[in-house]
């Protein structure tokens, strides 16, 4: 099982990358327009979930692990596929997604080209406890988050309020937050 690879970026399309190892081998690694947006060097080096089926294998490759940690949750749904979990990762930031997910909002996740309302609510009820499985995020991550709803709720654009936080240097809610307005005003 692949888990990670790392190499030379041969060719860069919106969904994948051509990747090619020091040993020669290029590989077909799908990604997320997040992560595409994201990769400006040459080399890059990804967290990788290979699929195995009956009629050929498949690299899903991310730059952020919590990316990744989304995408396995999701293709465990009954009726989500890859290309859908790609979607969705094309479409939130894990952030984002866990705040939908938390929220309940079925709105948001229906934005997902190929998830309509019946979908939406099945992933919503499958990953209720989406929010709980990002203990993978560090204190400092979690403060982000936080910051991001508080900004969010006092009427800033979430995009806006996501760049701005990627700049702030403060390691607690109150003082992101703070810091956040100082940028955002």
């Amino acid at each position: 099982m692949i888990v990670a690879i790392e190499g030379e970026v041969v060719k860069k399309e919106p969904t994948y990358i051509h990747l090619k190892l020091s040993n020669g081998l290029t590989y077909l690694v799908h990604i997320s327009i997040h992560c595409s947006a994201k990769i400006s060097s040459d080399v890059v080096s990804l967290h990788a979930t290979q699929i195995i089926k009956e009629d050929g294998h498949a690299l899903y490759g991310f730059l952020e692990a919590l990316e990744k940690t989304m995408f396995d949750r999701v293709i465990k749904i009954n009726g989500v596929g890859p290309s859908t979990a790609l979607a969705i990762c094309s479409t939130f930031t894990p952030e984002a997604f866990s705040t939908a997910v938390f929220s309940q909002d079925v709105d948001a996740i229906k934005t997902v080209p190929g998830i309509g309302p019946k979908s939406a609510k099945r992933i919503l009820v499958e990953l209720s406890d989406f929010k709980l499985t990002t203990e993978t995020l560090d204190s400092t991550s979690q403060a982000k988050q936080d910051a991001l709803l508080a900004l969010e709720s006092l009427g800033f654009k979430r995009d806006r309020i996501t760049k701005v936080l990627s700049s702030c240097s403060s390691e607690t809610t109150e003082s992101l937050i703070k810091e956040a307005l100082k940028k955002l005003t």
